[in-house]
C-alpha cells in the first residue's frame, strides 16, 4: 500500500475534525460512550476519505495531454514551418494566440 500524500492527509484530517465537531453539535451527546462512538465514526470517515482519494481519481476517463488537439482549418497547407518569421507568416492576419 503506497504512503498517503500530504493532500490526502490534509483531507482526511479535515474530515475527522469537521465530522466529529458537527456530529457532537447535532447529537448533543452528553455521555462519554456517545462521545467515543462519534469520535470513532469521525476517525473512520476521515480514514475512508484519505484512503479512497487516489481510487476516485483513477476511475475517471484519462484525458488527452494538453497541446495534443488538432485544429482543423479550411486553408490549404502552405508548407511553412510553425516557427516562420513574421515577414513570411502574414503580419496582418488574425492571431489566435492573444
Amino acid at each position: 500500500m503506497p504512503r498517503p500524500t500530504p493532500a490526502q492527509l490534509a483531507y482526511g484530517s479535515a474530515t475527522v475534525v469537521c465530522t466529529t465537531f458537527a456530529l457532537l453539535l447535532l447529537s448533543q451527546a452528553r455521555s462519554a460512550l456517545w462521545v467515543g462512538v462519534i469520535a470513532v465514526a469521525g476517525l473512520l470517515l476521515g480514514l475512508l476519505v484519505a484512503v479512497t482519494g487516489p481510487f476516485a481519481r483513477a476511475t475517471r476517463a484519462p484525458h488527452a495531454p494538453r497541446g495534443s488537439r488538432t485544429v482543423r482549418t479550411n486553408r490549404p497547407r502552405t508548407g511553412t514551418p510553425a516557427h516562420a518569421s513574421a515577414e513570411t507568416a502574414g503580419v496582418g492576419e488574425h492571431s489566435f494566440h492573444g
